[in-house]
Order: C-alpha cells, then structure tokens, then sequence
C-alpha cells in the first residue's frame, strides 16, 4: 500500500480509492475525541444539550502535578493524609458520522485540487481516526440528486463502505442533470439516522446552509448531538484572479470576465466575506465550531491544528 504524504495538499480533479485507504496511517495522529482550546474557542459561549462520552469511575490513586483539582477526592485525602484524586474511564465507543458533500459545486477547484477532492481526504481522515479511536463509524455521502447511507460500526469494512462510495460519487461529478435537493433536505437525511450522543462531521462548502429551513435542521440536530462543520473552499471563490480578461462558461453559455475593474474586484471578495462570517455566526449560535479548509491547505495539517495526539 502506498503511502501517504501528508505535508502537501490534495491533488487532482478526482480522488482515489487507495488513496483514501492510505490516509488511515497518518489518522492514527488524530484524535477527535479531545477538543482541544482553539476548537472550543470556535465552537463559541453557547452549549449544547450534548454531553459528551459516558464516564465510569476507575480508581483512586496519589495526587500528582498537573492533575485537575476538581477531580481531588477530599474523604480519601483526609482519611490518608495526602493528596489523592479520582480517575474516570470514558467510554471507549460512540457514533461517528461524517457527512460527505460531493455535490456540482463541490467539482470547483483552481489551487491544486477540487473541492469534492479536499472533502474526500478530510472525510477519509476523520472516519480512520474515529476507528482507531474504537469509536463506531458511519455516514452520508450525497450529491443532491442522490444518497447514500452508511449505518456506524465499529468495523474496518465499514469505513471501507463508507470510503468506496464517497470515491463512487467523487467520480460521478459533474452532474449530468440539476441536482433537486436542497441542503436542509440533506440535513433531513442526517437527522434520521444520527442518534443522541452521536459526534456528526459535516464537510461541505455549505451552499444553502443559509436557508430557514436549513438552519432550522441544524438547530433540531445540535440539540442533541455534538457537530463540527468543516467549510471546504477554494482561493478563487474569495478573491479574483489577478488582472485580465478570462473566459467563463458554465458548460452551456461562454462570456468573457475583466478582473482590472478595482470595484468589481472589491465587491467580489467583499462579497465572499460576508458569507463566510454569516455561516460563521450562524453556527458559533449553535455551538458548532466551524474550521475553514482551503484547496491550497494540507487536510491533515488543518485537522492536526484541532485534534494533533499531544502524546506523538
């Protein structure tokens, strides 16, 4: 098996299978189970009705440097004399669910890879990670034409499923036809099979997220489980290429782009700002964190910021 290099990022207007399978050595890294501050700075004030892992007492043993004192059993301490604190096992298993975009404007890309591309790779890392972690794994992979289901196991075959169809959708782009469903249909689907207590990984670029209806789904769902949004984007989405004349076409109508106008250079990225804060700001009010990940950035390196293994 080839492996992976995991410093540079994804390439390429499709992913690989094997490529995806790769990725499970480099996720060994990962741990989705700690937020560690910076991803609990995004997640923001607000709490949501998630609790988080189970945890059973273990033992008792002497205090040492570093332990939380919240943990100090005072009735051992004074009995013995010396500090002594409580330890607690978390539950070594949970649902994982990573929601894959593979949708029309997910096959956009100018910086080393598509989208659909950097989704695929991000996807691959989480699902492998929360596996080695022992968690049970699961999934929705979707293009808004169509989805596929992928009930959480805890089981190498399953996230091979879950893979196999994200490349099977992967390749499938760009839709033949117009894609009908809308994205709080999509999150209609998450939220029959995500269950209370389940930790969700939406990775998408989020079109349609700003619907009523949409923020209504997101809202039913941070209820109950744990969610962190992972925003896919490309540099061109947020700034214009540099001056000139290009050719544009959607694949039917071709028309021609000045990218010297200083205005419409302005208002483009001004543009793209204000959505980005808008999502932002609508799911900081639901506690999810959102992490922005580029074409131009490598998938572990965005992951490793938030879920790096202290212990490697």
């Amino acid at each position: 098996m080839r492996l992976a290099d995991v410093t540079t990022p994804a390439r390429g207007a499709y992913v690989a299978l094997e490529d995806l399978i790769a990725l499970r050595f480099p996720a060994r890294q990962l741990r989705l189970g700690r937020r560690n501050r910076a991803l609990s700075v995004l997640a923001g004030p607000n709490k949501s009705n998630f609790r988080g892992r189970g945890i059973d007492f273990e033992e008792v043993r002497s205090y040492q440097p570093g332990d939380d004192i919240r943990s100090i059993d005072w009735r051992v301490t004074a009995r013995t004399g010396s500090a002594h604190t409580k330890l607690f096992r978390e539950e070594r298993e949970r649902p994982v669910l990573v929601a894959v975009d593979q949708r029309s404007s997910m096959f956009f890309g100018s910086s080393h890879c598509f989208k659909s591309v950097l989704a695929a790779q991000l996807s691959s890392l989480l699902a492998w990670s929360a596996l080695d972690a022992g968690d049970r794994v699961g999934g929705l992979v979707f293009n808004g034409a169509s989805h596929q289901e992928i009930r959480p196991r805890r089981s190498r075959k399953t996230v091979l499923a879950l893979l196999s169809q994200v490349a099977k959708y992967n390749r499938a782009l760009p839709l033949a036809a117009p894609a009908d469903t809308g994205f709080n249909e999509i999150l209609g689907n998450l939220r029959r099979i995500v269950r209370p207590g389940s930790s969700l990984f939406i990775v998408s670029d989020f079109r349609g997220a700003q619907d009523e209806q949409a923020r209504e789904q997101l809202f039913q769902m941070a209820q109950h489980i744990e969610i962190t949004a992972i925003a896919c984007t490309d540099p061109l989405e947020s700034e214009l290429p540099r001056a000139g004349r290009y050719a544009v076409t959607d694949g039917r109508a071709r028309s021609e782009l000045d990218t010297a106008d200083t205005g419409l250079r302005r208002s483009y990225s001004e543009r793209a700002r204000q959505r980005s804060e808008l999502l932002s700001r609508d799911l900081l009010r639901l506690g999810i964190p959102m992490l922005r990940a580029q074409t131009d950035q490598a998938p572990f390196s965005l992951l490793q910021q938030f879920y790096g293994d202290p212990r490697r």
